[in-house]
Protein backbone atom coordinates (compact mmCIF):
# COMPACT_ATOMS: atom_id res chain seq x y z
CA UNK A 1 0.00 0.00 0.00
CA UNK A 2 2.81 2.42 0.77
CA UNK A 3 4.86 3.85 -2.05
CA UNK A 4 8.30 4.84 -0.73
CA UNK A 5 8.97 7.16 -3.67
CA UNK A 6 5.82 9.17 -3.00
CA UNK A 7 5.55 8.66 0.78
CA UNK A 8 8.53 10.94 1.43
CA UNK A 9 6.38 13.85 0.18
CA UNK A 10 3.81 13.59 2.97
CA UNK A 11 5.72 16.31 4.83
CA UNK A 12 5.06 18.70 1.93
CA UNK A 13 1.32 18.46 2.46
CA UNK A 14 -0.68 21.35 3.90
CA UNK A 15 -4.22 22.54 3.25
CA UNK A 16 -3.01 25.97 2.20
CA UNK A 17 -0.34 24.45 -0.03
CA UNK A 18 -2.93 22.31 -1.79
CA UNK A 19 -5.32 25.20 -2.35
CA UNK A 20 -2.50 27.38 -3.64
CA UNK A 21 -1.43 24.65 -6.06
CA UNK A 22 -5.03 24.10 -7.20
CA UNK A 23 -5.54 27.79 -7.91
CA UNK A 24 -2.29 28.17 -9.81
CA UNK A 25 -2.11 24.86 -11.68
CA UNK A 26 -5.58 24.26 -13.09
CA UNK A 27 -4.62 25.37 -16.61
CA UNK A 28 -1.41 23.37 -16.80
CA UNK A 29 -2.42 20.37 -14.67
CA UNK A 30 -5.95 20.15 -15.99
CA UNK A 31 -9.30 20.42 -14.31
CA UNK A 32 -9.62 16.65 -13.98
CA UNK A 33 -6.44 16.32 -11.93
CA UNK A 34 -7.42 19.27 -9.76
CA UNK A 35 -10.90 17.80 -9.20
CA UNK A 36 -9.46 14.40 -8.22
CA UNK A 37 -6.97 16.08 -5.88
CA UNK A 38 -9.80 17.93 -4.18
CA UNK A 39 -11.79 14.71 -3.81
CA UNK A 40 -8.78 13.17 -2.06
CA UNK A 41 -8.48 16.27 0.12
CA UNK A 42 -12.05 15.79 1.33
CA UNK A 43 -11.51 12.06 1.85
CA UNK A 44 -8.51 12.90 4.05
CA UNK A 45 -10.61 15.38 6.04
CA UNK A 46 -13.49 12.94 6.60
CA UNK A 47 -13.31 11.48 10.13
CA UNK A 48 -15.49 8.53 9.02
CA UNK A 49 -12.79 7.31 6.62
CA UNK A 50 -10.32 4.86 8.20
CA UNK A 51 -7.07 6.47 9.26
CA UNK A 52 -4.94 4.26 6.98
CA UNK A 53 -6.87 5.49 3.93
CA UNK A 54 -6.72 9.10 5.10
CA UNK A 55 -2.96 8.74 5.65
CA UNK A 56 -2.48 7.05 2.27
CA UNK A 57 -3.88 10.04 0.36
CA UNK A 58 -1.75 12.65 2.12
CA UNK A 59 1.55 11.64 0.48
CA UNK A 60 0.23 11.86 -3.11
CA UNK A 61 -1.29 15.26 -2.29
CA UNK A 62 2.08 16.33 -0.90
CA UNK A 63 3.70 15.10 -4.11
CA UNK A 64 1.22 17.14 -6.15
CA UNK A 65 2.04 20.24 -4.08
CA UNK A 66 5.81 19.77 -4.19
CA UNK A 67 7.65 21.81 -6.82
CA UNK A 68 10.42 19.20 -6.73
CA UNK A 69 9.37 15.82 -8.06
CA UNK A 70 10.30 13.23 -10.66
CA UNK A 71 9.17 15.31 -13.65
CA UNK A 72 9.22 19.06 -12.96
CA UNK A 73 5.73 20.55 -13.27
CA UNK A 74 7.00 23.22 -15.66
CA UNK A 75 8.00 20.59 -18.26
CA UNK A 76 5.69 21.07 -21.27
CA UNK A 77 3.11 18.33 -21.95
CA UNK A 78 4.39 15.83 -19.36
CA UNK A 79 5.04 17.99 -16.30
CA UNK A 80 2.06 16.69 -14.37
CA UNK A 81 2.12 13.08 -15.59
CA UNK A 82 3.95 11.87 -12.48
CA UNK A 83 1.57 13.83 -10.26
CA UNK A 84 -1.38 12.29 -12.11
CA UNK A 85 0.04 8.81 -11.53
CA UNK A 86 0.39 9.45 -7.79
CA UNK A 87 -3.14 10.89 -7.59
CA UNK A 88 -4.55 7.94 -9.60
CA UNK A 89 -2.99 5.49 -7.17
CA UNK A 90 -4.50 7.30 -4.22
CA UNK A 91 -7.88 7.44 -5.99
CA UNK A 92 -7.77 3.65 -6.40
CA UNK A 93 -7.14 3.23 -2.65
CA UNK A 94 -9.82 5.72 -1.65
CA UNK A 95 -12.43 4.94 -4.32
CA UNK A 96 -15.01 3.39 -1.99
CA UNK A 97 -14.86 6.51 0.22
CA UNK A 98 -15.41 8.98 -2.60
CA UNK A 99 -19.11 9.49 -2.07
CA UNK A 100 -21.48 11.86 -3.82
CA UNK A 101 -20.99 14.22 -0.86
CA UNK A 102 -17.19 14.18 -1.33
CA UNK A 103 -17.64 14.89 -5.05
CA UNK A 104 -20.02 17.74 -4.26
CA UNK A 105 -17.56 19.29 -1.79
CA UNK A 106 -14.84 19.13 -4.45
CA UNK A 107 -17.19 20.70 -7.03
CA UNK A 108 -18.12 23.44 -4.56
CA UNK A 109 -14.43 24.26 -4.13
CA UNK A 110 -13.97 24.34 -7.92
CA UNK A 111 -17.00 26.63 -8.10
CA UNK A 112 -15.56 28.91 -5.40
CA UNK A 113 -12.14 29.15 -7.11
CA UNK A 114 -13.08 29.10 -10.80
CA UNK A 115 -16.78 29.87 -11.12
CA UNK A 116 -20.03 28.13 -11.95
CA UNK A 117 -19.23 27.44 -15.61
CA UNK A 118 -16.08 25.51 -14.71
CA UNK A 119 -17.83 23.55 -11.94
CA UNK A 120 -20.72 22.70 -14.29
CA UNK A 121 -18.27 21.10 -16.73
CA UNK A 122 -17.38 18.38 -14.22
CA UNK A 123 -19.05 15.00 -14.38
Amino acid sequence: MANPDVDKYAGNYSDSGLFSKVKNAVKSAGLGLVYKSLQLFYVAKNPNVPMHIRAAVIAPLGYFISPIDLIPDITPFVGYSDDATAIAGAMALAQMYITDDIKQQAKNTIRQFFGEKTAASLS
